[in-house]
């Protein structure tokens, strides 16, 4: 579907700042999850480029934004790797810091059709403090949109934010993994992306809807069948696609923050990043690895 973010594309790259973790992948794929004390055998195992950062920094480049990449990795191979993969997708490392007391990051996902299992190691990632984003201020005023995840310190979120704010700038948030927002942080935000599964942590509880009517064109609720829910100010959205073949659903959720916030950038409506956001996502079920499925600008309207 050809939504108006290609009549609206100006002759200048959106600006992109993206805050966040970054990490090698190693992917076990099993016939079923294993339970509690349980050995299975894999029929594979894969490494893959990851980490929310990561993954919406490249998903980001590929969609045709210029994007500066704040991060922290480890003074090991592995880090190495890291760089020269940004590198080579068009992202600026010029604020990726080298930790020397700590490893770089590392998720270990056990995968079974379509079901993932996952459990990350933060490392360096957690190193990734207020000094490294305030080393970076001087591109906040140029930036358009700023975007975080939650897999690093709180209180670099939160004067992520802030910083932001200062600036007048547009932040979105990808709320995981899921912890409990401030309320300073979800005011401040220009858009809020969750899990259906995980609204409770982040914003305490309540009922979906309720939280849904609470942040109107501001939260936007995803589920693993490709589908986001929102509310408009006047009523409940729903917008869901997805192809028979959704085989690998790891990064979803990356990919339709990048999207929504690329689409957001070119001046398009909320329902048209929703859906661009959506496109993008889709696009991520059909190949193996987070950020190796990422789709560029052209890939994402082929069938």
């Amino acid at each position: 579907m050809l939504i108006s973010i290609l009549m609206n594309i100006t002759p200048e790259q959106p600006k992109i700042i993206v805050v966040g973790s970054s990490s090698i992948d190693l992917v076990l794929t099993t016939d079923r999850l294993p339970k509690p004390n349980e050995t299975v055998l894999a029929q594979k195992s894969e490494n893959f480029f990851g980490g929310k950062g990561a993954n919406q920094a490249v998903a980001a480049a590929r969609l045709g934004a210029s994007v500066y990449f704040i991060s922290c990795v480890g003074m090991d191979p592995l880090g190495q790797q890291i760089m020269r993969n940004l590198v080579d997708e068009g992202v600026n490392v010029g604020y990726v810091f080298e930790a020397e007391d700590a490893p770089t990051g590392t998720a270990f996902v056990t995968t079974s059709e379509g079901i993932n299992s996952i459990v990350v190691v933060p490392a360096s990632n957690f190193l990734l403090n207020i000094s490294h984003i305030a080393a970076a201020e001087k591109f906040f005023d140029t930036a358009d949109v700023i975007l975080i995840q939650l897999e690093i310190p709180m209180e670099t979120v939160e004067f992520t934010v802030e910083l932001a704010k200062k600036y007048g700038k547009k932040v979105g948030i990808y709320a995981a993994p899921a912890k409990k927002l401030s309320q300073d942080v979800i005011e401040d935000a220009s858009f809020i992306v969750a899990k259906s599964s995980e609204l409770s942590i982040i914003f305490g509880h309540e009922l979906r809807e309720e939280i849904l009517r609470k942040y109107p064109n501001k939260l936007f609720v995803r589920d693993d069948s490709n589908s986001t829910t929102y509310f408009n100010g006047s009523e409940m959205k729903y917008y869901r696609n997805q192809h028979d073949s959704m085989l690998h659903k790891m990064g979803m959720g990356d990919a339709f923050t990048s999207g929504f916030a690329v689409a957001m950038c070119h001046g398009n409506s909320i329902d048209e990043c929703v859906k661009f956001g959506n496109d993008v996502s889709l696009k991520v079920t059909r190949n193996s690895g987070s950020q190796s499925s990422l789709p560029h600008l052209k890939d994402v309207w082929s069938k």
